[in-house]
């Protein structure tokens, strides 16, 4: 059962400001939060933006009283140095996706993590299974993490960046290789931005066909669009499919929650995501 929507009240002096700092900012979190805010009637307001200096948009964030900051590729690294505090879910695998201002003390968390470990869950991924992933940046050690902490064993990262590459590999004893012609396996993960809308290969697959049909769980994190090349044709293959739209949800339903301390069901989840998309 959802809540009762209440209406939020007029935008004032005392609103609270939260936003989102990314490299290609969307609609997605405007629309989720501030439709939450909404329904709830919280003093909020949710805003989405992006910058070339990120060591003075986080000074911003403290000096302004922003309350909550989402970070998006290509700043969930480079953000580490500017926190005050660093919860473990961002400690464990170095990258920050949710910044908490409490009276300009700054504490970074990872809530990526903990949705893509909520997702293996409910959709009873075996994590017997050897899996390969596609990444090597900010998301792609939280779903590494994610699925480590999940008990997945058998990994093999594929980054053409041998450094980054072989940097996650060797942390969770995981294997590299530098192709994506080079690996398959049961479960395919794809945390690069080929297939997002905007990007210069957004109508390509980001695995080969044949990847694809000799995958059981194709798994894409981007969001933008939900229904990627990859997805479409795993769909068309008859594959067990997980999308970025369910991480971007899950994700932003507990950055909800640390910015303002309310608790959301599934159902509100669904029905924000639903106004979102």
């Amino acid at each position: 059962m959802t809540a009762e929507f209440k209406g939020r009240p007029a935008l004032n002096r005392d609103t609270t400001v939260c936003i989102s700092l990314s490299g290609r900012p969307s609609n997605h979190g405007i629309k989720f939060h501030n439709y939450l805010y909404e329904k709830f009637g919280l003093d909020f307001l949710y805003k989405a933006m992006t910058t070339t200096d990120i060591k003075a948009a986080i000074g911003g964030v403290r000096a302004l009283g922003i309350r909550g900051c989402s970070v998006s590729m290509p700043f969930k690294q480079d953000v580490i140095p500017l926190m005050d505090e660093m919860d473990h879910s961002a400690s464990v695998i170095g990258a920050v996706n949710t910044i908490v201002n409490t009276d300009g003390y700054l504490h970074a968390y990872n809530t990526d993590v903990i949705a893509v470990a909520s997702l293996l869950q409910s959709h009873a991924v075996d994590n017997s299974l050897p899996f390969v992933l596609q990444g090597s940046g900010g998301m792609a050690r939280a779903v590494a993490g994610a699925f480590y902490d999940a008990g997945f064993k058998q990994g093999t990262i594929i980054a053409r960046n041998e450094k980054a590459g072989r940097e996650l590999a060797d942390k969770y004893g995981y294997a590299w290789v530098s192709s994506v012609n080079e690996a398959s396996a049961p479960i395919i993960v794809n945390v690069t931005p080929i297939g997002m809308e905007g990007a210069p290969e957004a109508d390509a697959l980001s695995f080969p066909q044949a990847s694809i049909d000799t995958a059981t769980v194709v798994f894409d994190v981007v969001a933008m669009p939900v229904e990627t090349p990859l997805i479409r044709a795993a769909r068309a293959a008859g594959k067990e499919v997980i999308t970025g739209g369910e991480v971007i949800a899950l994700q932003a339903a507990e950055q909800f929650r640390l910015y303002t301390g309310v608790e959301v069901s599934a159902a509100d989840v669904e029905e924000a995501e639903a106004q979102a998309n």
